[in-house]
Order: structure tokens, then sequence, then C-alpha cells
């Protein structure tokens, strides 16, 4: 079998897995909703797109270093974030990129494995 795992730096948030409510990344489990970052994993008490606190999202990624887009993963299927979030991301530099939560846990993979400043909100599934 093939390893697919992308080639990061041992201390990155790589996820390693996704589903029955939670995630496995680097390492530890987490039960619901997270954010990720290269460096931190919090937890994030959200469960569906319409409840997301906009202000709440944006004081957490402003920890972030140089944040250049947000994967926001929508939970089993992709629904639309309210407009106000693209609106108030982009006016403080960050891309917004939603789709459902399976698809942003490998894109951000992706982006981590690249080094690009990159966060993703994940709503568990």
């Amino acid at each position: 079998m093939a390893d697919i795992t992308p080639p990061v730096s041992a201390d990155s948030q790589i996820i390693q897995g996704y589903g029955d409510g939670g995630f496995r990344i680097a390492g530890q489990d987490y039960v619901g909703s997270v954010i990720v970052t290269a460096l931190e994993t919090s937890s994030w008490d959200i469960t569906t797109v319409d409840r997301i606190d906009i202000d709440s999202l944006l004081t957490t990624l402003k920890r972030v270093p140089d944040l250049t887009v947000l994967q926001l993963g929508t939970g089993s299927s992709m629904t639309p974030p309210a407009p106000e979030l693209r609106t108030k991301l982009r006016a403080t530099g960050i891309g917004l990129e939603f789709m459902d939560t399976g698809a942003a846990c490998r894109t951000f993979n992706v982006l981590l494995a690249e080094e690009r400043s990159a966060a993703a909100a994940l709503i568990a599934t």
C-alpha cells in the first residue's frame, strides 16, 4: 500500500481522519467541530453553517500570521455560508473556499504540505 500522507513537519496539524462526529489531527482525537491552522487545533462550537458567528471566527483567525485562505468544511454536503462571511474575510485579505467537510480536510492537508498560510474551519459530520 502506498503512503499518501503529504510530507509535513512533525509539529504540523495534519488531518488524518474525519467522520463519526469528530476528527483525528496530528495523532489526537477531537469530538465535534474544529478550527485548524498549521500549528494548532481548537474546538469550534458550531454544528451548522447558519450558526457561524462571523466576528468570533474572525477573532480566532486573526491569530494566524499572514493567513491567505480559509477552508470552510460545511458538513456532509456543500452549503453556502452567509455572503457576509466572504465579504468580511475578503476585507481582511482572507479568501474563502467552502466545500463539504471531507473535501475541506483533504484540501487543507495539501495547502499545509505546500507550506501556505491556511486555516480550516470544519463542521463535524
